[in-house]
């Protein structure tokens, strides 16, 4: 590999390296990324028009034109239809809004039953917007504004999780390592993808993934990055650990004892990594902690 000269930013690190200080914080909060003067920060894309003014709202249908954006979540999608289920309401107490919202947080779960992190993310959003002291407010707009407000804020921090975890993510990657990833993870192509813009020099592993081959969508997102990556079939992740210097998933959901729920075969291959003492890393938006 050529030599790339080390960024400032890593140089900085390396004076504090493994502390997480208030400074470095609030660096996560902005989510630095080298960018020209003339670039725009990154933000959440703004809500979809709707033209058809007499048309009544769907959550589905405000859910699934969310859900098209490629950066977008599946779970932070189902937050933004929620936020536009309160902008769209026509109740006229906070009874009926919550009423509203609930039957939308459910509709939205029946969408699809198997994906956790939809339903914790419904759950999540329900349990952060509500519980407010705008309940308490006489005037119900200044109570809706409230709810508003906190799900428009909740939308926004769900949107910046995956651009913190990858500035906190950065301190594992050290030059010369070999990452071994499993399933596609937008959280995880994000700490990849902050690493070889900050001139890390790595190499990626990507299981195959059968059967949807999401190690195949995977490996070619890092090839589109210049990112040096294999594509090595499931069954030899035994074989290819010995390489490896550590392990990068993704998660569907987090348990209250610390377990995660994602793609079949992350288990053994955290079995076969914790045998050959290679350390495994989850990176997981707090929106899948199913015990909140």
């Amino acid at each position: 590999m050529e030599n790339r000269k080390t960024s400032a930013y890593y140089e900085n690190r390396a004076v504090q390296f493994g502390v997480v200080s208030t400074e470095w914080l609030a660096q996560a909060q902005s989510a630095t990324v080298p960018r020209s003067p003339s670039s725009p920060s990154p933000s959440p894309p703004l809500p979809p028009a709707h033209n058809d003014a007499d048309k009544p709202f769907s959550v589905i249908e405000e859910f699934d034109t969310w859900r098209k954006h490629p950066d977008l979540a599946e779970a932070v999608a189902a937050i933004r239809a929620l936020a536009a289920v309160i902008r769209s309401s026509k109740a006229t107490t906070m009874m009926q809004l919550e009423i509203q919202l609930k039957s939308a947080s459910d509709s939205l779960k029946c969408w699809d039953t198997t994906s956790i992190s939809l339903t914790a993310a419904c759950d999540l959003f329900m349990r952060y917007v509500t519980r407010t002291s705008a309940l308490e407010y006489e005037d119900f707009n200044s109570a809706k504004s409230r709810l508003l407000e906190r799900a428009d804020k909740f939308g926004e921090i769900s949107f910046k999780a995956r651009e913190i975890i990858a500035m906190l993510s950065q301190d594992f990657i050290f030059d010369g390592c070999t990452i071994l990833v499993h399933g596609f993870s937008r959280v995880v192509l994000q700490i990849l993808k902050l690493a070889a813009q900050n001139n890390k020099l790595f190499r990626v592993l990507c299981t195959e993934g059968r059967p949807d081959r999401t190690g195949l969508r995977f490996s070619n997102e890092l090839a589109k990055l210049d990112v040096p990556v294999k594509l090595v079939i499931d069954s030899a992740v035994a074989y290819t650990m010995d390489e490896v210097d550590m392990v990068f998933v993704g998660a569907d959901g987090v348990v209250e004892s610390g377990g995660i729920i994602n793609m079949m075969g992350t288990y053994q291959i955290a079995m076969v990594a914790k045998s050959m003492n290679k350390p495994v890393y989850v990176a997981a938006e707090s929106y899948k902690d199913l015990s909140l």
